[in-house]
């Protein structure tokens, strides 16, 4: 019986595997096999703590089916905090440009995140489900930095949406880091 329920077992994940196989083919049928990229990018290493920080971002998609930003933040100390994602209008499938944002008031106002270090890794991803090369931004706080603005004329002053983070204390708070 042990056997029998075994080899259901077996045979249910091999059925699975197959038809992940079968819809990734078939999404990539619809939308290309070439995975986005990013082509430029930007963020100030230093901030003010409160500000907000900005991230720049161009890329591009051959399929025309960029879908969403990926951002993973982390912090020495806490570690991962859940992936972020955010959606890219769909008039911007083929390229973006623009900057994604991450508020570091934190939830305890402003003050305790002085020295605080972080860094956020950025991929984008396509509606077939390929991902751009990984991107990362290390960002340290201290009250006396001011963050430096992206090179002039290359990046849209555009807002494509916020990381969806709340920064924690490495101290004491033990929130989910969720909004």
């Amino acid at each position: 019986m042990k056997n029998m329920i075994s080899a259901g077992i077996v045979v249910l994940l091999l059925m699975a595997g197959c038809a992940t196989i079968k819809n990734v083919e078939e999404r990539e049928k619809t939308y290309g096999k070439e995975a986005p990229v990013i082509t430029e990018n930007f963020a100030s290493k230093q901030l003010r703590p409160g500000d907000t920080w900005k991230i720049y971002l161009k890329a591009s998609d051959p399929g025309g089916d960029i879908y969403r930003v990926v951002a993973m933040v982390n912090q020495p100390g806490l570690g991962l905090y859940p992936v972020s994602y955010t959606k890219v209008p769909q008039e911007n499938g083929k390229e973006l440009s623009g900057y994604i944002y991450l508020n570091t008031h934190g939830p305890y106002g402003v003050g305790w995140q002085n020295f605080l270090s972080l860094s956020v890794t950025i991929q984008i991803q396509d509606r077939a489900g390929h991902f751009s090369e990984p991107v990362t931004f290390p960002l340290s706080l201290q009250n006396r930095y001011t963050q430096e603005p992206p090179p002039t004329g290359k990046f849209k002053e555009q807002s494509l949406g916020p990381i969806m983070v709340v920064l924690r204390d490495p101290a004491g708070d033990q929130s989910d880091g969720f909004y």
